[in-house]
């Protein structure tokens, strides 16, 4: 049975989730149609574009993300307490980016004097855009129906560009979060897309190494496409990585910069047909401070949805059956 989504996403049990999203029939709608030889090629810039813009507005940081021929992955971590720090107007400037609002917000925009009621109506407008701007379903919302509107005026066709919802998976655990991380950075080099996780167009991990991201270029196309009605808000850098672990107080991701580059490497040498079985014996050092052997981890990191969404599906039956206990 499918659950609500704010059923299966809670930040008191975990910030991070893995998320997917596939195109209508998994046909090559972001790609190259090899029947044909139409490139969609364009379409990924499109998505990528929209994710970082929209983490921008929303308070959700990117942890990893890959856009794929005919689906993406995104690793997100949920940070709602950053909306309580925003002042009213910035939390209109932020909502008003992607809808026009109600007259009374126009109004209040445009400086014109409001009497109490129309205050107090603009008091609990606030109060639900400041959750909606936290919330993992309106962000993708956000980025999922523009994407689709765009794309059906390109082809001259209305229907379903996307196969269904998203998929959301809780990660929670550092083991999870790390190896799913680093599936979705080498989904490229797994699909022979690209021979190296650094080459691999439209990943968090080349935009981390070699950085090209746009954002004059992306907001002006989309500010003239309609799909932004203004941007004011500074961009916002990819989740970054820390030093150590803080627990409560962690920020950005457990572990260095390095770390995380020698373990995908450690773990793309595995996927390369030239070396598949041949490991080096040398293993990265958080691999050993977190107890892993190197079978464990490649096992978990080039298989994380097979093995994860098993465990997932469990967890949400039990979930469920306590709910409704």
């Amino acid at each position: 049975m499918t659950l609500p989504r704010n059923r299966l996403v809670s930040v008191a049990d975990t910030p991070y989730y893995h998320i997917v999203s596939r195109c209508v029939r998994r046909t090559f709608l972001c790609g190259v149609d090899h029947h044909t030889g139409q490139s969609f090629e364009h379409r990924r810039q499109w998505i990528e574009d929209r994710i970082r813009l929209l983490s921008s507005l929303f308070t959700i940081d990117i942890c990893a993300y890959a856009v794929m021929s005919n689906h993406y992955h995104i690793v997100i971590k949920l940070n709602p307490g950053e909306a309580k720090s925003w002042s009213q107007d910035e939390v209109l400037n932020r909502w008003c980016a992607l809808f026009k609002g109600p007259l009374i917000v126009q109004k209040y925009l445009r400086g014109d004097n409001l009497d109490t009621a129309e205050h107090n109506t603009l008091d609990t407008l606030v109060k639900l855009y400041r959750e909606r701007l936290s919330d993992l379903s309106w962000f993708m919302k956000c980025l999922n129906e523009p994407i689709a509107r765009k794309a059906n005026r390109e082809d001259d066709c209305t229907g379903h560009f996307w196969e269904a919802r998203y998929r959301s998976q809780a990660l929670l655990t550092e083991e999870a979060l790390l190896s799913c991380m680093a599936y979705v950075d080498l989904n490229p080099v797994r699909a022979a897309i690209a021979d190296t996780p650094e080459t691999s167009d439209h990943t968090s991990l080349k935009e981390r190494a070699r950085p090209s991201f746009n954002p004059e270029k992306a907001i002006q196309s989309q500010l003239s496409e309609s799909a932004l009605l203004s941007f004011n808000t500074p961009i916002k850098p990819l989740l970054h990585f820390e030093e150590t672990v803080k627990g409560s107080d962690q920020v950005g991701l457990f572990l260095t910069w390095q770390d995380y580059l020698q373990l995908v490497d450690f773990t793309g040498q595995a996927l390369h047909p030239s070396k598949r079985g041949s490991i080096s014996e040398q293993l990265p050092p958080i691999l050993c401070r977190l107890g892993l052997a190197d079978h464990d981890w490649i096992t978990r990191s080039t298989h994380f949805e097979s093995i994860y969404e098993q465990r997932y599906s469990r967890r949400k039956l039990q979930k469920f059956r306590t709910l409704a206990a």
